[in-house]
C-alpha cells in the first residue's frame, strides 16, 4: 500500500457466464489485485437473462459510481445502477434502449463517457438490426451484423432517443472511449467472420460525434479478442482485452496510438476476470473496500 498515493486504477469485471460486478486495483497497470475479497459488488437481478456481463464502471462529478451492464445475451435493454460506496446500490434499472426497433437483436457491452463539452453523459453501445446495414449482413456470427448506437443523459433519469453512434463499415462491437485534450481516442472489436477478424482496431478524432474513419490495422495478435478497456498513464496507452477463446486477459503497451507492445506476459489479473473497464478513482473512494 506504500505506493498508492491519492488516487489508483480500478478494473471492473465478470466471471463465469456473468455473476456479478468484482473490481480489482493496481498502481503500475500490471499487477491486478482483487478488491473486496474478489466478492460479488453487485448481483444482476434485472433482464430476461438475469446476468451481469461487461460491466463498465465510472464516477461521476455528482459523487457517484454509475454501472451499466450486458443484462442477457438477446435482449433490447441493459442494465443500469449508482452507488455512492460500492456497497449500497440503487435499485437495477433496466434501460429499454432498443425497444422501438421491433427486429433489434440484442444489447452488447454497453459503456459510460462524460461528454465535457455537452456536460452529459453518453451510454453507448453494439446492437444488431437485421436489415440496416445490408452490404455486411452476410459477415457476422448467426447473422449478426453489429453497429454502436448511444443515449446521453445529464441525470440517469431522462435519456435522450437512441441514435446511431458508430459506423466504420464492418461488424463492430465492444466500442470504448478515452479522451486526451481535444481528441477522442476510440478503441473498438472488429467482429467479422468472414472474412475471419476478431481483434482490436484503434482511431482518433477530434470529434465526439464523427471523424473517426482512419481505423488502424488490428493492434491485437493472431489470437480471437474483445472487451478493449484503455487507459494513459506514465507517458503511455494500455488497452486491456479478453482473449476469450483461451481464458485469458491479455495487455497492450503503447506511447503513440501507432506502434504497439504485448505485454499480456506481464500483467496479472485475478483468476477468472473477463471483460471489463478500467478508470482511474480517489482513493478515498475505494480505501474501505482493502
Amino acid at each position: 500500500m506504500s505506493t498508492i498515493t491519492d488516487s489508483i486504477l480500478i478494473f471492473s469485471y465478470f466471471k463465469a457466464h456473468g455473476d456479478g460486478l468484482h473490481l480489482a486495483w493496481s498502481d503500475d497497470g500490471l499487477k491486478w489485485t482483487p478488491l473486496n475479497e474478489d466478492k460479488i459488488l453487485l448481483k444482476p437481478e434485472i433482464g430476461m437473462g438475469k446476468i451481469m456481463r461487461d460491466p463498465c464502471l465510472a464516477f461521476g462529478r455528482d459523487g457517484l459510481f454509475h454501472l451499466v451492464w450486458t443484462s442477457g445475451w438477446h435482449e433490447k435493454g441493459i442494465g443500469y445502477a449508482s452507488s455512492p460506496d460500492l456497497f449500497n446500490w440503487s435499485r437495477q434499472q433496466y434501460l429499454g434502449v432498443m425497444m422501438h426497433e421491433e427486429h433489434a437483436r440484442n444489447c452488447w457491452a454497453p459503456e459510460i463517457f462524460y461528454d465535457e463539452t455537452r456536460q452529459q453523459f453518453l451510454i453507448y453501445w453494439a446492437s444488431c438490426i437485421p436489415g440496416r446495414f445490408p452490404e455486411t449482413d452476410h459477415t457476422g456470427d448467426d447473422g449478426l451484423n453489429h453497429r454502436m448506437y448511444y443515449v446521453s443523459t445529464s441525470d440517469f433519469k431522462n435519456f435522450s432517443d437512441t441514435k446511431l453512434f458508430f459506423d466504420p463499415g464492418f461488424n463492430v462491437i465492444d466500442a470504448t472511449l478515452v479522451q486526451e485534450g481535444s481528441r477522442y481516442v476510440m478503441f473498438m472489436k472488429n467482429e467479422s467472420l468472414h472474412p475471419c477478424e476478431k481483434n482490436i482496431r484503434v482511431s482518433v478524432s477530434q470529434s465526439l460525434f464523427s471523424g473517426f474513419n482512419e481505423i488502424s490495422p488490428p493492434i491485437s495478435g493472431p489470437y480471437w479478442a474483445e472487451g478493449p478497456a484503455a487507459i494513459r498513464f506514465s507517458d503511455n496507452w494500455f488497452v486491456y482485452f479478453d482473449k476469450y477463446k483461451i481464458n485469458e486477459m491479455g495487455a497492450l503497451r503503447s506511447a503513440d496510438l501507432k506502434t504497439w507492445e504485448d505485454i499480456s506476459q506481464e500483467v496479472h489479473f485475478p483468476k477468472g476476470a473477463q471483460h471489463g473497464s478500467v478508470c482511474r478513482i480517489p482513493l478515498e473512494k475505494v480505501r474501505h473496500l482493502f
